[in-house]
């Protein structure tokens, strides 16, 4: 099933948005819609929301810098890169202008609607606020406690070393391990001023291996005020599977490969 799941990115999907959409552009709405789409194009692993034309209180404008019609985007962070065919638009709200931030797509079925960008923006469902995308209503988390020894070293130096972990399971992403504080070396990392944002945890801050360079930098991260869903790992701290040695009770565990855009 999730190679079924990754097989089907690859081609222009939509979904009906169950929750009344609304967008701001600096305090401003621009966008008010019951009948918000959830998009994904070709290779885009999460949506991005599509609105009627009729609910969007924005200009459509011709380009200010045309895009390249050949790049294909991954992520809302690259929303400005296609990969289904197209016309790409500013966007003006008021008298600001955001460049190539909403799009138009060929196909038939989403003639009268336009994509937007979602990062310059603030977006609610309903009174909620969303962060990093739309959630994707395919996609879930899951978290348990677990009794398991979990040990984590890098370049056989221990990093954590517990009995308390928390397991948690992400649609298509690896198993991750979340730690008590109390059980890793803090004293071996140090804070980074690296953030990322995920649409069901909330924002992640970054620790670093100290005197490990760049194959200690960001190799830890942590959820200090998770969403709700996630709230069980607050303040634990998480090590990168990818890029660490984990075993758990004496097995060690493979190291995956994940595709870019996804984060734990």
């Amino acid at each position: 099933m999730s190679e079924h799941a990754r097989s089907v990115v690859d081609d222009l999907a939509f979904e009906p948005a169950p929750f009344r959409v609304r967008g701001y552009a600096a305090g401003r709405r621009f966008v008010d819609s019951r009948s918000a789409l959830l998009v994904w194009e070709p290779r885009r692993v999460v949506p991005v929301y599509a609105v009627p034309l009729a609910d969007l209180d924005a200009e459509l404008v011709p380009l200010s810098n045309p895009q390249d019609p050949e790049q294909s985007g991954l992520s809302p962070h690259a929303f400005q890169k296609h990969s289904s065919s197209g016309s790409a638009w500013d966007l003006r709200v008021d008298g600001d202008v955001y460049e190539a931030a909403a799009f138009r797509p060929d196909d038939a079925d989403l003639a009268e609607h336009v994509l937007l960008d979602l990062v310059p923006f603030t977006w609610k469902e309903e009174e909620e606020e969303v962060f990093g995308h739309p959630h994707d209503p395919f996609k879930r988390i899951d978290i348990r406690r677990s009794a398991r020894h979990v040990v984590v070293s890098h370049d056989g130096t221990v990093l954590a070393d517990t009995h308390a972990p928390l397991i948690l399971a992400e649609t298509l992403l690896p198993l991750r391990w979340y730690l008590p504080r109390s059980d890793v070396r803090m004293d071996l990392l140090s804070r980074s001023d690296s953030r990322t944002t995920c649409a069901y945890k909330g924002h992640a801050a970054y620790y670093s291996l100290d005197d490990a360079g760049d194959e200690g930098r960001d190799l830890a991260w942590t959820y200090e005020q998770p969403l709700h869903d996630a709230e069980a790992v607050r303040d634990h701290i998480c090590f990168w599977n990818e890029r660490t040695d984990i075993t758990v009770d004496d097995v060690r565990v493979p190291r995956p490969g994940t595709p870019a855009p996804f984060f734990g």
